[in-house]
């Protein structure tokens, strides 16, 4: 491909000319053209139920792994548990469930055995005799070993877990209840996402909720490698202005800095969420450039996710908006948005508050929701 970008570019409108129809687009410039497969996943074994689903993740089996969050279930919702159940269905499924490409749940772990009361009156929940399980679920990542990274943005979280692929806890990065602040080398602020790179085993983490960084750290041991905020600098923790489309763009990440990925190229993207951007840095901090997305978005922010084509040249970004409630998609090369698909709504194809969003190597794309969409769903190119 040829030079990436090097200077801010503001994306409001695509360049190539595309129309939304029947839940995918159309352009003369060979974007990937989605329609929804309502077909996908097959029906949940056991009565189970999913409640908002925080992540989605592709392994090297084109498996789908999902993350979601049984305690947004409503008593109504999962009333098979209630005591005395005033009906028969239904019941929370495994925090963590792994999908076959036709859909079919292949195994499914995690998520809270028993839940006690902190200090503080807050419940901090268990998972297999003792070990803490997050208290909101947030981001999920296969890596390239197969080790499931599981993120956490609850108050009193603070931590990435690392497990095998049966769900056996290999590592722990940072501590539970402890928060020491964007430059701090061993603790986490409620890390939203993350992302490992297969070349050096290093993860790369969003940190995310309460600090706004994107820190490093060995993927096999957990040691600290380095961390940077917005344009490569110095992290800063100190009160942010309101976000003003019309003012200068503010020289931090906003909570929540929400997403990491890492290109076969080796250039990274950060997903600055509520600033409506997308950063771009080499592997060491430096600062590449940036794009702003639906900068006119005021409340929750445009970018929510963010990943990568299959092809080669991984020309091809796709970028969730719970916020407008639709996938954006931008070529990579220059960051241009050159096309859309979804609204806000219920339907088949359509969202709310679409979340997270993973491609396979089928370029099928699974996009979930949290808020009350509490869904995955699947987009298949046409």
């Amino acid at each position: 491909m040829g030079k990436r970008i090097l200077w801010s570019v503001v994306v409001i409108v695509a360049a190539a000319t595309f129309v939304v129809a029947q839940g995918g687009v159309h352009t003369d410039s060979g974007v990937p053209v989605y329609e929804v497969d309502p077909t996908w996943p097959k029906p949940l074994p056991d009565k189970w139920i999913l409640g908002q689903i925080s992540g989605v993740a592709v392994d090297s089996r084109d498996h789908i792994w999902i993350v979601h969050r049984p305690l947004t279930l409503t008593d109504h919702e999962v009333a098979a548990i209630q005591d005395p159940p005033p009906s028969e269905c239904c019941v929370p499924a495994p925090s963590i469930i792994e999908f076959d490409q036709a859909g079919n749940v292949v195994q499914a772990w995690g998520g809270p055995d028993s839940v006690e009361t902190a200090a503080d009156g807050s419940p901090i929940r268990a998972w297999n005799e003792g070990e803490r399980w997050p208290q909101s679920e947030h981001g999920i990542f296969v890596d390239h070993l197969d080790n499931v990274w599981l993120g956490s943005s609850g108050r009193l979280d603070q931590v990435v877990l690392k497990f095998d692929r049966g769900g056996n806890r290999l590592l722990t990065i940072g501590e539970w209840e402890v928060s020491e602040g964007s430059n701090d080398t061993e603790h986490l602020g409620s890390p939203a996402d993350m992302a490992v790179d297969p070349e050096t085993n290093e993860l790369y983490i969003a940190d995310g909720y309460r600090n706004r960084r994107i820190v490093v750290f060995d993927a096999e041991t957990g040691a600290y490698r380095r961390h940077w905020g917005a344009y490569g600098e110095r992290p800063e923790d100190s009160p942010l202005p309101p976000y003003d489309p019309d003012g200068e763009p503010v020289r931090s990440f906003r909570s929540p800095m929400h997403a990491v990925r890492i290109a076969d190229d080796g250039l990274v993207y950060a997903a600055d969420r509520v600033n409506n951007r997308i950063q771009i840095f080499r592997k060491d901090g430096t600062f590449v450039g940036e794009a702003f997305l639906a900068p006119r978005t005021l409340s929750m922010g445009s970018v929510w996710d963010l990943d990568l084509s299959p092809d080669a040249d991984q020309n091809w970004m796709f970028i969730p908006d719970g916020t407008n409630m639709k996938v954006w998609i931008l070529e990579r090369e220059t960051l241009e948005v050159v096309g859309a698909f979804g609204r806000g709504g219920r339907f088949a194809g359509q969202f709310n508050w679409a979340h997270s969003a993973a491609v396979d190597s089928e370029w099928n794309l699974y996009v979930t929701e949290v808020n009350t969409g509490k869904r995955v769903q699947r987009f298949v190119r046409r």
